[in-house]
């Protein structure tokens, strides 16, 4: 009889602990790759839409990571030449040269430029053209921009290269990089990782002058016809973002799940963390002192993609004042180029 009450007992104060909410602390990793302005940005998002903000995968130990997916699943390979961007942007040179051809030369800016190696091409081009005055290459990783750096100064180590650390999401392109016009190249599918591509697309108008060219590359179709197959970024680059955060927030392996599904709300596929216990995430470091409580069962995004459909593109353009003047599509009709200048009123 006694053994079956402590039986009992037993089940009774582990069902009770069960209930609590586990602890996670973030490592001394994250207080060091992140400044407390993006702790603060990280807490604020979190609380208010349940996210951890995509872009802020690329800092730190996510820089090699998102080195090594693009080594491995986007950059060219033998059997495979070019990746998209490239074929796209080589496929639309004779356009985005005669609209320059008037200007003895431009600077190429970058924008999430990575490691470069999309715009590799693009800028070897125009400098056999002598058309190119300087390069500028931005992105929110600091990791990043230096393999940018090692590797443009390698392939082109007598033009004029600059990097700078920004968030287009937060600001605009640094107005120091005027003077001559400017073609802001913004490739891969990164707009459609944007959470506010609305305020993205503003920053780059405000950024841009009349002569200027924005010209990006993205996934065009519809999101909700997402077939729940995990492909390329959604498997493999969330599966390491997912990952990384475990270790850095200090999430156990069992205690949470990744599951990938299309968003209504946001139009978006994304990649969510979802919580099998209570969780509270403590947040203490230089005067920051935060947790966020976490109940069973809810989900926090940590990597999102948004496929433009053409309609829907041209309206998000025209809201940021902007006006796209050219746009090609690859031979799959899967991706496309936009070509924008600022509207003319």
């Amino acid at each position: 009889m006694m053994a079956k009450n402590f039986h009992h007992n037993s089940q009774f104060y582990a069902d009770n602990f069960i209930s609590h909410p586990r602890i996670a602390k973030p490592s001394s990793e994250f207080y060091t790759v992140f400044s407390p302005a993006e702790v603060l940005e990280i807490i604020h998002t979190l609380e208010t839409r349940c996210e951890i903000p995509l872009k802020y995968s690329y800092k730190g130990q996510g820089a090699k990571i998102w080195h090594d997916f693009y080594q491995k699943f986007v950059s060219p390979k033998w059997y495979r030449k070019s990746s998209v961007e490239i074929d796209l942007l080589r496929n639309n040179f004779a356009y985005i040269y005669e609209s320059i051809s008037k200007f003895s030369q431009v600077n190429v800016i970058d924008v999430g430029a990575g490691t470069s190696y999309p715009a590799k091409e693009f800028v070897s081009r125009l400098n056999q053209l002598n058309k190119i005055n300087k390069y500028v290459a931005l992105d929110i990783s600091e990791g990043l921009l230096t393999v940018s750096k090692r590797n443009f100064t390698t392939w082109f180590p007598k033009l004029d290269y600059i990097n700078q650390q920004i968030d287009i999401e937060n600001s605009c392109i640094p107005a120091n990089f005027s003077g001559n016009p400017k073609i802001i190249l913004h490739l891969g599918v990164t707009m459609g990782n944007h959470h506010n591509r609305n305020q993205v697309l503003k920053n780059f108008r405000n950024s841009m002058d009349e002569n200027d060219l924005l010209i990006f590359t993205n996934e065009i179709g519809s999101n909700s016809q997402w077939d729940g197959v995990a492909r390329g970024g959604c498997k493999y680059h969330a599966e390491e973002i997912y990952r990384t955060i475990k270790n850095t927030i200090g999430l156990k392996s069992q205690d949470c799940q990744l599951i990938r599904k299309y968003d209504l709300a946001t139009d978006s596929v994304v990649a969510n963390i979802k919580f099998q216990h209570n969780y509270t995430i403590d947040f203490s470091f230089q005067g920051i002192n935060k947790s966020i409580e976490i109940p069973k069962g809810k989900e926090i995004t940590i990597w999102r993609h948004h496929k433009y459909e053409m309609p829907k593109l041209t309206q998000e353009l025209e809201n940021a004042g902007l006006e796209l003047v050219h746009y090609t599509t690859n031979k799959y009709s899967s991706h496309i180029i936009a070509i924008c200048q600022v509207t003319n009123n």
